[in-house]
């Protein structure tokens, strides 16, 4: 079993990774007219409101306990009312995709913090005191781990099946006479997505668009340090 404590630095940066996420969906369809998830107080940083006690807790605390990673995590759902925007189709395509363009503004965030921890690093660790390097330490493993995360979360809400945001932007494009039961699929497209993540070649699929994405991210690191 995973040593449980050496991992949870990556708990604050994936709470806050999944509220910026939800929070940009809210942003974005307000800007389109729909004022449901600010009437809703949605639209905070405050992560309470947020909080999804399976999706936001209990898997990732699952995950990190038994596999030392976490592979699936979620916050509630903004709620989205389509009835205010002017272009439906365009609409929930914008909507939906701000969600994981979010969370990749959220790695290039995490990749600026950790090349300034990097690059504070000599005047950090001549300091002796060992409160101050602890939390050296775990600020720069939370910022390295967010960077990874955060495609991961940026790439599985893309993948085009039901509830995932890649899912409204397919829809968004088919007829209605298959947009509509496609829609209806709903969460049971959880288990769809569960079962694939169990498939080898999904799997390095996956991780190969992650990988690519990454590299710009590492490059930059690399450049600094």
């Amino acid at each position: 079993m995973p040593n449980f404590i050496e991992h949870l630095y990556i708990l604050p940066i994936l709470l806050f990774s999944v509220v910026v996420h939800e929070l940009s969906h809210g942003y974005m369809a307000l800007r389109l007219g729909d004022p449901t998830a600010k009437m809703m107080g949605r639209l905070t940083l405050n992560p309470i409101p947020h909080i999804d006690p399976i999706g936001s807790v209990l898997v990732p605390l699952f995950s990190l306990f038994f596999a030392g990673q976490i592979f699936i995590a979620w916050a509630k759902p903004v709620p989205i009312n389509p009835i205010y925007f002017s272009n439906f189709r365009r609409d929930d395509i914008l909507v939906s995709i701000v969600g994981p363009i979010s969370n990749i503004f959220m790695t290039l965030v995490c990749t600026i913090f950790y090349i300034i921890l990097m690059l504070l690093s000599p005047l950090i660790l001549n300091i002796n005191f060992e409160l101050l390097t602890e939390l050296w330490s775990f600020l720069a493993k939370m910022f390295m781990g967010g960077i990874y995360l955060n495609i991961i979360l940026a790439v599985f809400n893309m993948i085009p099946i039901p509830p995932l945001d890649g899912s409204h932007v397919v829809a968004s494009i088919l007829p209605d006479k298959l947009s509509i039961p496609y829609r209806q699929i709903g969460f049971l497209g959880i288990f769809v997505i569960i079962m694939l993540m169990r498939v080898d070649g999904f799997r390095t699929i996956f991780f190969t668009i992650v990988q690519l994405i990454s590299y710009p991210f590492t490059s930059l690191i690399q450049i600094f340090i």
